[in-house]
């Protein structure tokens, strides 16, 4: 996922870590990424299962931050920034001087507390892969057990957006706008043509020590993909759509054929999410100094964009 930034890099077993993590694209380090807190609590969601929940701030929506493939709550929490961004604050404590925000750990993604990358213990582990009704049942059972109030706005990073789709086609009730940041839609697949399979398999498995481990969270975007078309349409809320605009930082053993089909198709996933959600200009922000790590690189453009979209809750606008 992302990388860069001008502090100096964490542990040389961080920078190792810089390697293809979600859709192709390196994962997130630097000595920001040592500082995430781990404040929180463990809600039991049923079943003998516990999923890690922090929330802070106070207001109305709730902003719920939906991290991508891989991903513990962590990305949220740090900023790996360089001039004229500022280095703080992550989009979690700035969301928080402004609404209620949430953010949780999916069972089998890294976390970048320590020096050295690491599985999360703050949640169950779960049987893997994982279908999208299930990640979304999780989304649903740690907002409901958790006792976090709605309506909620949905912010969802790279496959993160998976998740909140199939949650708001099944509890649309309960959402009151969405904010994609650089999210993975299912008009991605057709793009990829015979190079789907590899990228599928590239998504699960970048090729690190972690992904063999067992509890290594995976997923079968065929179904997850097919679960969605599937599905009702996305209801009539106020959406937001945050881009990337620098290349994906991908690991030197990607196939170079893969990612530079990844770079094509991904503008045109980003437009069409951009159009399916609205015909009368929902936001479409440009970050023009990130990767797709937008929350860690430009903390403070995807905190004013879901403020947009909060000011659009309150407005009653849709769209």
């Amino acid at each position: 996922m992302v990388q860069a930034g001008p502090v100096p890099r964490a542990a040389a077993a961080v920078v190792a870590l810089l390697t293809t993590i979600a859709v192709g694209m390196v994962s997130p380090a630097g000595a920001s990424a040592v500082k995430a807190s781990a404040k929180g609590r463990q809600v039991d969601i049923g079943g003998g299962r516990k999923l890690y929940l922090r929330c802070a701030g106070s207001g109305s929506p709730t902003v719920v931050l939906e991290s991508g493939i891989h991903d513990s709550s962590d990305p949220w929490t740090i900023t790996d920034t360089k001039p004229p961004v500022p280095a703080s604050p992550s989009v979690f404590a700035g969301l928080a001087q402004v609404t209620r925000v949430c953010l949780y750990d999916r069972p089998g993604t890294i976390r970048y507390d320590k020096p050295e990358p690491h599985i999360t213990a703050r949640s169950t582990p779960v049987d893997n892969p994982r279908t999208l009704d299930a990640q979304a049942a999780d989304l649903a059972a740690v907002l409901a057990r958790g006792k976090v109030p709605g309506p909620y706005l949905l912010v969802a990073h790279s496959y993160g957006g998976m998740i909140v789709r199939r949650y708001a086609q099944q509890h649309a009730d309960r959402v009151a706008g969405i904010v994609f940041v650089d999210a993975f839609a299912p008009t991605i697949k057709p793009l990829f043509g015979e190079l789907w399979p590899q990228y599928e398999e590239l998504l699960n498995h970048p090729g690190l020590a972690l992904d063999q481990d067992p509890t290594w969270e995976t997923v079968d975007a065929d179904e997850a993909i097919a679960t969605l078309d599937a599905g009702p349409a996305l209801p009539s809320l106020p959406y937001a759509v945050v881009s990337k605009a620098l290349p994906f930082g991908v690991a030197p053993t990607a196939p170079a054929d893969v990612v530079a089909r990844l770079e094509q198709a991904w503008p045109q996933v980003q437009d069409a999410i951009a159009k399916e959600v609205g015909t009368s200009q929902p936001p479409h922000v440009i970050a023009t100094g990130s990767d797709h790590y937008v929350q860690l690189h430009d903390p403070d453009l995807v905190i004013a964009t879901v403020e947009v979209v909060m000011d659009r809750i309150a407005a009653g606008r849709h769209k």
